[in-house]
């Protein structure tokens, strides 16, 4: 069994609409329940920060300072994660300081990169915003897709962002009808690398999946069965340098196409997850709103198993909203899943008793406009 990564302690300042909270945890479940738009979306993804990226809303780093604050945020954790106990800050400066990125400090001292986080932990969530997920837009399937990569290879973030610069770079010189040629060569062979690596670890990340779905038992949620649709899904079988040079060779033939469309119209920026529901053999997108609900909760706890073989670790999970759309029994077999996943969860909700199956395996906790009552958070929120 993988062992367990948990919080002790979350402090927030200037964050969201929290001037300063601060919450001691011993290790459990955490279940936070109260009204809408009382806070308890924001301390998760305050937990998210604890991972490379941009955190469960995708924010841009200003917009979560909180408004009548300082300008910047901070986030603090005490952690038991992979490399013994820890502590971890990060967020943005104050007002006339440098806000374009976020900092981190691991026991104080100032890391390189977020990359630095995935040394200690994991976090994976699941958020209502991700419920069109099957009937949205590709770009959507691919930036969860991109995600659950992230969580077990922390360079695919740094690779991704590389190739989009590349990529950008490129269409302004086509744009510009600037083709000389050793510029745009240069370009278009880093687009190839970047790109290649990119698709093969979202190819291994999907063969993983389907490796441990095989092996799973039976389980109150659909399988979902997953596949890639789009760019040189057909040349999956061939060396990494053979995919590098195929790709080079399809840049410089749609240099011309390229430029009259004003973007790049093949690679790995273009692919599409495809999802099927295994046991009635059902495109994702044709299931009813409750089967997809229960299939994206069906990947996320497979993902969540699969990070816990691969790391030795239980990741940690945010599920915000995660049993609104669920009946008693299914509720409280996601419960006892979560549960022996060996982590330490936070989870959201309007009511309290959607949870009683939990029992004595979770910290309650009430936010509202006031405050978080329990005794076990000193805050002063802003409304």
């Amino acid at each position: 069994m993988a062992q367990k990564t948990s919080l002790s302690r979350l402090s927030l300042t200037d964050f969201r609409n929290y001037a300063a909270a601060s919450l001691k945890l011993d290790g459990r479940h955490v279940v936070l329940t109260g009204d809408n738009g009382a806070g308890k979306t924001n301390l998760l993804e305050a937990v998210s920060f604890l991972s490379p990226g941009r955190g469960l809303r995708r924010a841009v780093l200003s917009d979560a300072a909180r408004v009548g604050g300082s300008g910047g945020f901070s986030v603090f954790a005490d952690l038991d994660g992979m490399d013994g106990e820890v502590a971890i800050g990060t967020g943005i400066e104050p007002d006339g300081a440098e806000t374009s990125s976020r900092k981190v400090r691991i026991n104080g001292t100032p890391s390189k990169s977020t990359e630095e986080l995935s040394d200690h932990l994991r976090v994976l969530w699941l958020t209502p915003s991700m419920d069109g997920l099957f009937t949205g837009g590709s770009s959507d399937r691919r930036r969860f897709l991109d995600r659950l990569v992230l969580s077990l290879d922390a360079a695919h973030g740094r690779r991704a962002s590389d190739y989009e610069r590349a990529m950008r770079s490129r269409n302004r010189l086509l744009s510009e009808g600037r083709f000389d040629p050793a510029w745009i060569s240069a370009i278009e062979v880093q687009m190839a690398e970047l790109g290649i690596a990119m698709a093969a670890a979202r190819q291994e990340m999907l063969g993983l999946l389907r490796r441990l779905s095989n092996m799973s038992g039976e389980s109150p949620f659909p399988t979902p069965v997953l596949a890639l649709d789009g760019f040189l899904d057909a040349l999956q079988d061939r060396p990494a340098a053979e995919l590098e040079d195929a790709y080079l060779d399809m840049l410089k033939a749609n240099r011309g196409r390229d430029a009259a469309a004003g973007r790049t119209t093949e690679g790995p920026h273009r692919v599409d997850l495809l999802v099927r529901h295994r046991e009635k053999d059902m495109d994702a997108a044709r299931c009813s709103t409750g089967e997809q609900k229960a299939l994206l909760i069906g990947l996320i706890l497979a993902h969540a198993r699969l990070t816990a073989d691969m790391t030795g670790y239980a990741p940690i999970l945010l599920l915000d909203e995660i049993a609104a759309h669920l009946d008693e029994g299914r509720r409280a077999a996601l419960f006892d899943l979560v549960h022996g996943l060996g982590g330490q969860s936070f989870m959201t909700g309007t009511d309290r008793s959607m949870f009683s199956a939990l029992a004595d395996r979770a910290q309650f906790f009430t936010v509202s406009h006031g405050g978080v009552e329990t005794g076990r958070i000193e805050q002063d929120e802003e409304r």
